[in-house]
């Protein structure tokens, strides 16, 4: 038992430094989602993939992890070049909020997740095919918290 609790508090510190450094969230998002410190995560782990999902970084993660994209920033900077300067108003917040829904279901343990990996390529494939940035951003919304929703 003694083995495992100096991995565990390792890991646990690793996290809480995650959560307290700097917002890895956009900058231009981070006006319209909650910041990443002040969230509520189910385990340490929980925050670095957060981490992950936002930035592609694979710091302190196992090998498993894949860095780079795709990532929800650089998602959202596809969507409003994709939207044009007329859409941005209400593509960004509409993608800021969808991006940080996403990411705290699909970092959860795989045991209690939602949202797997390949829901995550099926959204992006729905984003990919809407020819409006903003009808793929609902229908991605829609879909996600319907998975997400209490059963």
């Amino acid at each position: 038992m003694v083995r495992f609790a100096v991995p565990v508090f390792a890991l646990a510190l690793l996290a809480a430094n995650v959560a307290n450094a700097d917002e890895f969230v956009r900058a231009d998002c981070r006006n319209v989602v909650a910041p990443s410190a002040s969230l509520k995560y189910d385990t340490p782990e929980h925050a670095l993939w957060y981490r992950r999902f936002w930035t592609g970084s694979c710091q302190h993660l196992p090998l498993l992890c894949l860095p780079g994209s795709p990532n929800w920033n650089d998602v959202v900077g596809k969507l409003l070049a994709k939207g044009g300067p007329a859409e941005q108003p209400a593509l960004l917040p509409k993608a800021c909020r969808l991006g940080q829904l996403i990411g705290l279901e699909w970092s959860r343990d795989k045991k209690v997740k939602h949202i797997t990996t390949n829901d995550l390529r099926i959204f992006d494939n729905m984003l990919n095919a809407s020819g409006d940035a903003l009808r793929g951003v609902d229908q991605v919304d829609a879909k996600a918290r319907a998975m997400t929703a209490p059963h």
